[in-house]
Order: C-alpha cells, then structure tokens, then sequence
C-alpha cells in the first residue's frame, strides 16, 4: 500500500503529500482515520495535526465508511466491519486490526477488494509464549491440585511430572507459534511446529525456532505422540473445528491441550466430553466459540479445565505497544512505504508462516 488516496483502482506511488481530497474538503486536505472504538482509546498523539481522526462504533461505521482514508479496527472483539463493509461508496484503501486474527472482519466483499489489510503480528508472540509455558509448567506439576488442597486445608504429598524431555506439538506456524516452540524448547520440551504446508527452516524464523515445519497431513502423527497440544492456527475454513472428538481420541491419556489461538479451533463439547471420560488429562482454553463465556456455560465445571478470559497475550502496557505499533505502520503508509504484516485475505494470515 504506497498512497492515502481511496479512490483510484492502482494506488499510486505518491505520498500524502500529493493533493488528497476527501468528501466535503479541498485539495491537499488531511488523510481522514477512522476508528474503531473500544475502551480504553487509543493513545495516537504522534499523529496529531497529520490526520483526521474520526471515530464510530457499531452503530455508525457503515454511514463513516465511505469518506475514511484508513480504519483501524480498535474494537477486535466487533464483528461491525464485516456487516458494514458490504455496503454502498467508497471504502478504505488500508484497514489495521489490532489483533493477530482476522476472523472477525474479513468478508467476501474485503476479501475481493483493493483494500489492504494489516494486523498487529508481533505484539502478541512473547506474552502468549510465556502464558502457554506457565500453563504447561502448572499443569505437569499439578498446582491447580496444590491449591485446591490448600483452601481445604489438606495436606496431601503428591509427586508431579518432569516437564524437560515431554513432547509438544505446536499447532499454528505463525511467529506466534514460533515463539511457543522456542520457550518450551528452553524448558527441554521436544517440540514439532505444524503448519498448513511444511517446509524448511530458515534464518528468518527466529531463535528457537524448530528444525522444520510440518505440514497438515503429519498432524494426527504427531498429536498421538504428544504431551502437550497447543492450538496456535489462525482461523480459517479449513481449520475451523479441527479439534474434534476424532482427534481428541488420538491424543495420549496422559496428554494436555491447550488453546489459544481462535476459540472456534475447538468443538468445545467434544473437548468437555475428552476430559470427563478422562480420554485425555487435562486441558486449558484461554479463547471461546462465544465470548464471554456467560455464568452458566457447562465449561466452568469441566474437571480438568482451566478457563481464563482471553488474556495470554495481554501484559501490562500492550494497548500502548498496539498503538505505537500502528503510528509506526501509518507513517510508512504516509510515506508511500511498504507496510509490513499484510493479511493474505484468501487465506486469512500474513503469509510465509
């Protein structure tokens, strides 16, 4: 993407500073960015006095659509742009999500358009890494247990599991999953990264990263042999209900799943349905098919579950990183630079991973 102008079908080459007009304004106006609400805002001060920041929410972004130069989805939760989108006038010509999936606003109409789309790749890769470790950490040393014995008072000595030389599939290439790997392997994990298509490790995968990536077929291989299962993919058509009852029962007893890729990654009952026949050992999800999970969802009470709230990528100042992040991609777009992070929107993810 190389130009703040909407209307042509090939973006130009020329800045910003080339006449831009937007409805209702005069040559050389300020490109207009439309956001997305959420609470809180987004901090984008650095932008002052470079662009119209004008700002919807569900209810107003289709009539606001048409005379946006930029739309930063702020609200990742909304599925509003995929209603509005189809409608009448202009569109966007670069749509930010601030969230690594895309799920929730891609339709057929963006999918076919000009438009590009970006997402905030990067941000998430560490905390999620992190928050998947201590998972695996507190559910091979049973603490979940310790603390339930804890409130009753009990003393009751146990012996746990030895995470270094477990197994682990690593379900989703994307940095993402990438960043999953190499923690585990710093805990001497054996890892094995599937994808939708395997290929060769390179020099661009990062520290850590696994010797290859496997492809789609060698799945059901390499869950069977697993301790630990960990749901990273994107959510696309293809892998939308993956984690079924068919692959629950190839897992070991003795393993453990964890999402925390798209909740839809999951049929959800056959995974309660896993654990309360103890098919497998235990499981955590930190995404949902619904969110949020209401109070009298059967998921609450599943023994061997641990629910939390979609927070594994969010530590303490990642709204400010999010927001930093996309200044940093709005000045190359002003620039008339290559943006980075953008969505194959056939496929639903940045490509190469």
């Amino acid at each position: 993407m190389t130009s703040p102008q909407k209307t042509p079908a090939t973006p130009p080459t020329a800045g910003p500073a080339t006449a831009v007009t937007s409805p209702g304004t005069g040559p050389a106006a300020l490109p207009t960015l439309l956001v997305l609400d959420a609470v809180p805002p987004p901090r984008l001060g650095r932008l002052t006095g470079r662009v119209r920041i004008e700002h919807a929410d569900a209810s107003t972004l289709a009539e606001r659509l048409p005379s946006a130069d930029v739309l930063l989805v702020w609200d990742f939760a909304s599925h509003a742009v995929r209603a509005a989108w189809p409608g009448g006038g202009p569109r966007p010509r670069w749509v930010h999500t601030a969230s690594a999936g895309v799920d929730h606003l891609m339709c057929p109409e963006l999918a076919a358009s000009d438009t590009v789309v970006t997402n905030a790749r990067g941000v998430f890769d560490r905390p999620i890494a992190e928050y998947v470790a201590a998972l695996v950490l507190a559910m091979a040393k049973d603490l979940p247990r310790t603390l339930e014995l804890q409130r009753e008072r009990t003393w009751r000595h146990r012996e746990s599991r030895r995470v270094a030389g477990t197994r682990a599939c690593v379900v989703g290439s994307g940095p993402i999953g990438r960043a999953i790997t190499g923690t585990l392997e710093a805990l001497g994990v054996t890892t094995a990264l599937v994808g939708r298509s395997a290929r060769a490790a390179s020099r661009g995968d990062g520290v850590g990263a696994p010797a290859a990536v496997h492809g789609a077929e060698d799945l059901d291989r390499l869950i069977a042999g697993a301790d630990w299962v960990i749901a990273a993919a994107p959510l696309t058509e293809r892998t939308r209900g993956m984690f079924d009852a068919r692959r629950f029962a190839l897992m070991q007893p003795s393993a453990h799943f964890v999402n925390i890729g798209r909740g839809p990654l999951v049929v959800e009952d056959a995974l309660a349905e896993a654990l309360r026949s103890h098919r497998i050992a235990g499981a955590a999800l930190d995404v949902f098919t619904s969110e949020p999970l209401t109070p009298d969802s059967p998921l609450w009470d599943v023994p061997g579950l641990v629910v939390s709230p979609h927070m594994s990528g969010d530590t303490l100042g990642w709204r400010d990183e999010l927001a930093s992040q996309f200044v940093e991609l709005y000045e190359l777009w002003a620039a008339g630079e290559p943006l980075p992070n953008v969505v194959d929107k056939q496929h639903g993810y940045v490509p190469g991973h």
